[in-house]
């Protein structure tokens, strides 16, 4: 029985602590009564992710890291002209050799030998062209680096003002849409009441008319916001680089 009791404490325990994951579900987003800022990142936050995301910012990136690797180079370049030379054989040699003694005709005899034969040597060149042209290269690859990394910047600007563009686009889409919103409410309350006036014969077919086509012309606008609002929102999405997901 106190076995049985205690797992069904287990249990309760395990509802109540799971009852709040299901009460943190995100509440559906309604662009007509909801404020779209309070659903988005932060403007800072989505600045951060898109020049993460930017390719020609990383593509620029990967310009900077060959301009430095370049510059390292040309600064080494001139160690190429001090080296260790050595070389290596092993074989049978012929020698001569000759002989002259207490001026006698010189004797020459030959004899061979087996053996291994190295020699090891350092060098130093000083060509002109290294000399004289060396500072003048190293000082255009570190122009080179810098230029990239000046163009990294210009495009992290660009990128801002695109960001910042996008961002104020859609919170004044969602604006508009607000207000057409209440305005087709209004326009669709108008056209019933206008049906019901023209039924008994209130108001002319003139007068009716002009209603009708109020009502239809704000149903018009409404639809053509609300596919404003949803392309500036797809648009954000592609500059900062990730799915916002408020719907």
């Amino acid at each position: 029985m106190n076995y049985i009791r205690t797992g069904f404490c287990l249990i309760l325990v395990i509802l109540f602590s799971a009852s709040p994951v299901f009460a943190q579900k995100a509440k559906p987003f309604d662009p007509l009564t909801d404020e779209i800022r309070d659903r988005l990142p932060s403007l800072s936050n989505l600045l951060d992710s898109a020049r993460a995301h930017d390719p020609y910012i990383s593509f620029r990136n990967l310009q900077i890291s060959v301009n430095d690797c370049r510059v390292k180079e040309t600064q080494g370049q001139w160690l190429r002209n001090f080296g260790l030379q050595g070389n290596l054989g092993y074989g049978t040699f012929d020698y001569l050799y000759n002989n002259t003694l207490g001026g006698q005709t010189p004797a020459n005899y030959t004899t061979t030998q087996t053996l291994t034969q190295y020699g090891v040597g350092a060098y130093v060149r000083f060509p002109i062209f290294d000399i004289v042209g060396r500072n003048n290269l190293v000082r255009m690859a570190k122009t080179e680096s810098l230029q990239a990394k000046q163009m990294v910047e210009v495009q992290a600007r660009d990128l801002r003002e695109r960001v910042i563009s996008r961002y104020n686009d859609l919170v004044m889409k969602q604006h508009l849409l607000k207000i057409l919103g209440k305005y087709v409410e209004t326009s669709r309350i108008n056209m019933q009441m206008a049906e019901k006036e023209f039924a008994n014969g209130t108001i002319t077919l003139t007068e009716f008319s002009r209603i009708t086509e109020i009502a239809t012309r704000a149903e018009t606008d409404f639809e053509s916001t609300r596919m404003d609002f949803q392309t500036a929102y797809m648009l954000l999405e592609e500059v900062v680089g990730i799915k916002l997901n408020i719907y």
